[in-house]
C-alpha cells in the first residue's frame, strides 16, 4: 500500500495519517487556470495547507488516504518526482524570458532538461539548476548539475548538494553553447548512472574518482572542441 501510494506522489505527513502531494509544474511556471483548480481542489478535500515548496512545486497538505485518488481526478495534473531515486527537479530562474539581468534562456533550457529527464530513474536522486546569470537564483552550485548563464554561454557545475553533507559543485566548463550543452548533460548522466556504486549522489562519485575521471569518461576535452 505504502509503495502504491508513493507512486501516486503522496508523501505521508507528521501526524502519521495525511499526506501530502505536489502536481509537476515546470519551472514553477503555472497558469491562472491551474492554480484555480489546486485551490478548488484543495476547498474540496478539507487540505489543511498550501505549500509553496522549494522546488518550485505548490503542495497540497493534509489529504486523507482515500481521497488522494479523487484529488489527483480532479486535478488533472501528473505528480512532481518529489522522492524516490530519480532526477527530481529542474529549478530555473526566470533568465532572458522575464529577467532584465538574464544572459541565457534558462526557461526554454530548463524547460527541455525538465522534459527530457524529469522522474529517470538512476543510482539516487539528481537535481538541477538553471540559472541565466552569474546571480545563480536557481542555486546551480548545489545542485548536481548547474547551468550558469554568461554572455558565451553556459558555464556547467556537477557535483553539488545541500543536505547533511553539503557540497559546491566542481566547475566543469564553461562558454558552453547551447546545443552543445543538453548533449553535454546527457552524457553526463549517462556516466553516473553507469559508474555510480551503490546509492551514491554524483558529487559523491566525483569525490571518490577524482574531477579528471569524470572529464576522461567524457571526453571533455575532444567534445568541446568537435
Amino acid at each position: 500500500m505504502m509503495k502504491d501510494l508513493l507512486e501516486k506522489g503522496a508523501v505521508l505527513q507528521r501526524d502519521k495519517e495525511t499526506y501530502a502531494i505536489a502536481p509537476h509544474l515546470t519551472g514553477g511556471l503555472i497558469t491562472s487556470d491551474q492554480l484555480r483548480i489546486i485551490a478548488d481542489v484543495a476547498d474540496k478535500y478539507n487540505a489543511q495547507a498550501i505549500k509553496v515548496t522549494g522546488a518550485q512545486r505548490i503542495a497540497i497538505v493534509g489529504l486523507k488516504e482515500e481521497d488522494i485518488d479523487s484529488v489527483w481526478e480532479d486535478l488533472g495534473m501528473k505528480p512532481g518526482a518529489a522522492i524516490g531515486l530519480c532526477v527530481r527537479s529542474v529549478k530555473i530562474c526566470p533568465g532572458t524570458t522575464f529577467c532584465k539581468r538574464g544572459m541565457q534562456d534558462s526557461v526554454g533550457m530548463g524547460t527541455k532538461l525538465d522534459g527530457a529527464y524529469h522522474g529517470r530513474n538512476l543510482p539516487n536522486k539528481l537535481k538541477m539548476g538553471i540559472s541565466g546569470c552569474p546571480n545563480s537564483c536557481a542555486d546551480s552550485h548545489t545542485r548536481d548539475i548547474g547551468l550558469i548563464g554568461g554572455p558565451k554561454g553556459w558555464t556547467v557545475y556537477v557535483g553539488g548538494k545541500g543536505g547533511v553533507k553539503p557540497r559546491l559543485g566542481d566547475k566543469l566548463c564553461i562558454n558552453v553553447e547551447e546545443e552543445k550543452v543538453t548533449k553535454l548533460i546527457e552524457n553526463i548522466i549517462a556516466v553516473y548512472d553507469e559508474n555510480a556504486e551503490g546509492k551514491e549522489r554524483l558529487g559523491d562519485y566525483i569525490d571518490r574518482v577524482g574531477l579528471d575521471e569524470l572529464k576522461n569518461k567524457l571526453d571533455l576535452e575532444n567534445f568541446l572542441n568537435a
